[in-house]
């Protein structure tokens, strides 16, 4: 019975009803920068959540997978006891919206998560009551194990990380960049770079700080699938080097069996 439960547990993170399809559709424009970046649609990405201590001081991203689970980085050390998950957010400078401000029950961190390399870079967050999904608010799908990306493909990152020459944004912001290959990312960073990663950008756009912990994605067939993590770039946010993220597929079985058991 035990076995039953866990695969039907399984079954749910994988597939969450409806997971990957905005009610509200993004409009990606193409390759334009986070830095420098332009506006999301409001509301298009409803699994983006904004990590934030208590005094609203946003800090990183995050994807919400589940109604009970988020996904963001480890190296963001969430803190139950100091931060919490804000869901349907978009214009941080408005007080107007329709957002959900949730407690972290548990923050469980890859049990292999190395601060010197960013191996296994990924943290979840359980929250304390479940989300309410909504047109804003709704799961992304994780990419399965065996999912392969072909490299150049278009992938987009959103977050509400610094700008260039500025500090964070009020307005999500939103980038098309191209999946680099394994061979090409460690042209730039050599054996820094393991099989737990992924590359994207150097392509004049990059992710930057307060990013961190939020979502890369990919359509397939009008469903987005989160594929990476924001995980770690060059330290100015350089335009001509890939941004480098935990890669989902190698963690899904990980994410699989801690929600199981959680």
């Amino acid at each position: 019975m035990a076995a039953l439960w866990i695969v039907s547990c399984l079954a749910l993170v994988g597939s969450a009803l409806g997971c990957g399809v905005p009610s509200i559709r993004p409009v990606v424009s193409g390759y334009n920068k986070i830095v420098n970046g332009e506006n999301a649609v409001p509301g298009s990405w409803p699994w983006q959540v904004s990590l934030q201590q208590f005094s609203g001081f946003h800090f990183c991203g995050g994807s919400l997978i589940s109604q009970y689970w988020v996904v963001t980085a480890a190296h963001c050390r969430v803190s139950p006891s100091q931060h919490r998950v804000i869901l349907g957010e978009y214009d941080r400078s408005s007080n107007t919206e329709q957002i959900q401000v949730k407690n972290i029950a548990k923050a469980i961190t890859h049990p292999y998560y190395n601060a010197n390399t960013f191996n296994n870079d990924i943290t979840l967050l359980k929250l304390s009551s479940p989300a309410q999904i909504t047109a804003r608010v709704s799961p992304v799908c994780l990419a399965s194990a065996g999912m392969s990306v072909p490299s150049g493909a278009p992938v987009v990152t959103t977050g509400w990380g610094r700008t260039a020459g500025s500090s964070s944004p009020p307005r999500l912001q939103q980038v098309a960049l191209p999946l680099l290959t394994p061979a090409a990312c460690r042209q730039y960073w050599g054996n820094k770079i393991s099989d737990v990663m992924i590359c994207a950008g150097a392509s004049g756009v990059s992710s930057c700080q307060g990013d961190s912990g939020g979502p890369l994605v990919y359509e397939r067939s009008g469903t987005w699938y989160l594929i990476g993590i924001v995980s770690w770039g060059t330290q100015n946010c350089n335009v001509r080097a890939p941004g480098v993220y935990a890669r989902v597929s190698a963690l899904r079985q990980w994410i699989d069996q801690t929600v199981a058991y959680n």
